[in-house]
């Protein structure tokens, strides 16, 4: 069985702000991958190299082609930065940030490869992560020719477990697909050269179907809300495990799917762990997204809900 290749990105990330071109993010994906296999903790400083030969498999390309897009992408990854917001874990406040992706990034002809040092910032973004993020499979990118195409995926899938997002102000959407102030300014065109042709190679590609919402004042659109299913032949071929029909297949301490949902749905359960998520995330948002997250940490470590006994919740 292939390895499965999954980015995985803390929620900060993937809201942030950035403007990055296909190969920039594609080089982004790569890093991160290599990052976490060698290492989940990765020092910062810690140099990473990525391949020709590894871009080109992933993304269906020729080497000498994946080379030169690699290089190209060199240069305006040196020059970009990110604009994101998180919690102060202090004072519970909320701080807004800039940062840089990369502290170092060059290649190395003779081996056809590229070398970057992830900027500091970055490293507990794509590594140390605990509570709130996001993860897919490279694969669902892979075939994604616009880089707006490629974010929206991102902003979308972090709402996998609710099927449909918070409204987005305009605004606010067009800061993080990257659309620059001069561009697409008029609604049809922004409409026909980021949005619409984003959900066309995402409904295509990837393993959702997406549409959206348009709110208006007026007669002036100010947000978007995007609605999304799973592909049925992606639930088929076991890239969805999880479903609550199905929840005594996956247990912990012998206890469902459905049981674990009324565990998160618990009032007492929710006072006790409202703390391990973020106000602004899917989870501390929207009570689909709190089950949903709370099931997958009560599988993935049980220990950390230490409060009292699990079980007392279903009481």
């Amino acid at each position: 069985m292939t390895k499965k290749q999954m980015v995985v990105k803390d929620n900060n990330l993937v809201s942030a702000t950035y403007s990055l071109g296909v190969a920039e993010q594609r080089l982004i994906f790569l890093a991160i991958i290599e990052a976490r296999e060698q290492n989940k903790l990765i020092n910062v400083g810690k140099s990473l190299r990525i391949y020709a030969k590894s871009y080109g498999k992933q993304f269906n390309v020729e080497k000498h082609t994946a080379y030169e897009a690699m290089k190209r992408a060199v240069e305006g990854l040196y020059e970009a930065g990110f604009s994101y917001s998180k919690t102060d874990e202090e004072s519970g406040e909320l701080g807004h940030y800039k940062s840089r992706w990369v502290d170092k990034i060059g290649y190395i002809d003779n081996l056809g490869c590229v070398e970057l040092v992830f900027a500091s910032d970055v490293v507990p973004l794509i590594t140390r992560l605990e509570k709130r993020y996001t993860e897919y499979e490279l694969r669902q990118v892979s075939s994604l020719q616009s880089e707006y195409a490629i974010r929206l995926y991102e902003l979308i899938i972090q709402w996998k477990s609710v099927g449909k997002t918070n409204k987005i102000l305009l605004d606010d959407l067009r800061m993080m697909l990257g659309v620059e102030p001069e561009q697409y300014k008029k609604m049809c065109n922004f409409k026909a050269k980021v949005l619409d042709l984003a959900i066309k190679q995402i409904n295509k590609y990837t393993d959702i179907t997406a549409d959206y919402d348009q709110h208006k004042d007026g007669r002036v659109i100010t947000g978007f809300t995007f609605k999304f299913k799973i592909k049925k032949d992606e639930v088929a071929t076991g890239t969805v495990r999880r479903d609550a029909s199905n929840g005594d297949m996956f247990t912990i301490e012998g206890l469902s799917d459905n049981q674990l949902g009324r565990i998160a749905r618990n009032p007492s359960f929710m006072a006790d762990y409202n703390h391990m998520v973020s106000s602004t995330s899917p989870a501390g948002q929207d009570i689909k997204a709190w089950e949903f997250e709370m099931i997958n940490r009560l599988k993935k470590d049980a220990t950390e809900f230490n409060k009292r006994p699990i079980r007392e919740y279903l009481l």
